[in-house]
């Protein structure tokens, strides 16, 4: 493997002053800047601290380093596409990297997705996933399937239908009043009653897909254009597909003539094992949007995925028109797209797609080996992906994995927390000596509590 050298840097953590300008996303401001957590430098499975202090990276970064950081390929042609040309404009113009990515990730995608929309994020993504779904009824004299389908607990970013269609209370309180009309939601599959501690899919749930033929039978198939499920709830905690859940709900999707769409901008490019979650599961939706490991995380950029059958029936009509008045500024912008070829190279030498296979059981034995510890409730695994569920404290929601989160950090490992749930997903370079050490802090953590 190719990366940066290893040598930390001794940038000095910023004064509290210098951190007030910086309005953090997601995050306890206040909190932070009292007592910051700086990252510095990164290189392969490890960041730095800018006092030197190697921080082991368990999230790789935030679902989207799967490469491992400070990977020379990447950073070599990201720096010589700037030099070449550090711009184009993606409306009536083109580039040859936009056209050599979208073929890459249309050979990687299940068979029958074939075209690509880029954007610059997973919640651009899954925008445009959900005016395409809408707007392709309307183009086949459909248009009164306007409605779309979420699901509890679902993250689908933070865009006004990302926020209408996800399910994540704090992520829509704010905004309540304004998001978009036509939207129901499906049951969350969290069971913890039943399978708690399940190894890869539990065996309980798959009938929470047939809620849809409920609400099929609320608004009539007639007026619902989407469904859209992230295959792996990744966001709300790591929630497994109960075994046939995705694949009733594909059924009813087609018994009713409604878009189905993956949301796989955490599942995408490898973490299951597989290119993307879809052909793990065995179900091809219609669109999958993508965003996070398409570039490593090195630059913004995101795509959406189509069937043939849907980006053919936009071109009708006059040659000259325009199909679809959709797009952004940076859509395939020329060092997104420099980075996101490189990405797929490496993904494609060193087996990096479907390496989660190998080192699935490994990892599922070590994160089942903290059952029994302080205060865990439930282990969740699936490839190499973690959720770690604790025991609430009561009228303190989130204190106690908070606690264990920044206890880890100051013990040389990097975790993600949401409520109550500590999430792993790790570069998919990952060693098992790299397991070991992610779990055996988390142990050390978890007694100590």
């Amino acid at each position: 493997m190719s990366t940066a050298a290893l040598t930390p840097t001794t940038t000095l953590t910023p004064t509290r002053n210098e951190l007030e300008a910086h309005w953090m996303p997601f995050t306890a401001n206040r909190q932070f800047k009292a007592r910051p957590r700086i990252l510095a430098k990164a290189s392969g499975m490890h960041y730095w601290t800018p006092d030197g202090r190697q921080i082991l990276d368990g999230v790789a970064g935030l679902w989207c380093v799967n490469a491992g950081h400070g990977r020379r390929e990447i950073s070599e042609a990201v720096a010589h596409q700037l030099e070449t040309m550090d711009y184009a404009p993606p409306f009536q113009m083109g580039h040859p990297l936009a056209f050599e990515l979208a073929n890459a990730v249309a050979r990687i995608s299940p068979p029958g997705l074939d075209h690509v929309f880029f954007t610059n994020s997973g919640s651009e993504s899954v925008e445009s996933a959900l005016k395409i779904a809408l707007a392709y009824h309307r183009v086949r004299g459909d248009a009164a399937r306007t409605k779309l389908i979420g699901r509890e607990r679902a993250y689908h970013g933070v865009n006004f239908g990302g926020i209408s269609v996800g399910g994540i209370s704090p992520v829509r309180k704010m905004w309540s009043a304004s998001m978009i009309p036509g939207v129901d939601h499906l049951p969350h599959t969290h069971n913890l009653a039943a399978n708690a501690f399940s190894r890869g899919q539990p065996e309980t749930g798959a009938n929470l897909a047939d809620e849809l033929e409920r609400l099929v039978a609320l608004h009539d198939a007639s007026t619902i254009a989407a469904v859209i499920v992230e295959p792996i709830a990744g966001s709300t905690g790591v929630l497994i597909p109960p075994r046939g859940y995705l694949q009733r709900l594909r059924e009813i999707c087609d018994r009713h003539g409604m878009l189905l769409i993956f949301d796989e901008v955490i599942t995408g490019f490898g973490r299951t094992g597989s290119p993307f979650a879809s052909q793990e599961f065995g179900v091809t939706p219609d669109i999958i949007t993508a965003a996070k490991g398409l570039t490593n995380g090195s630059v913004p950029m995101g795509a959406v995925i189509v069937k043939k059958a849907i980006y053919d029936a936009f071109m009708q009509g006059p040659e000259g028109s325009i199909e679809l008045s959709h797009g952004y500024t940076y859509s395939a912008h020329p060092t997104a797209c420099a980075a996101g070829v490189a990405t797929l190279g490496i993904y494609e030498r060193e087996g990096l797609l479907t390496r989660a296979k190998s080192m699935a059981r490994y990892w599922e034995d070590a994160a089942h080996s903290l059952r029994g510890l302080p205060h865990v409730i439930d282990v969740r695994n699936y490839g190499l992906i973690l959720g770690l569920e604790l025991e609430s404290i009561p009228g303190k929601v989130g204190t106690r994995a908070f606690d264990v989160y920044v206890q880890c950090f100051e013990r040389g490992l990097l975790i993600r927390q949401t409520g109550d749930i500590l999430a792993l997903s790790p570069p998919l370079i990952v060693e098992r000596t790299h397991i070991d050490q992610m779990f055996g802090t988390l142990a050390q953590v978890l007694r100590g509590l």
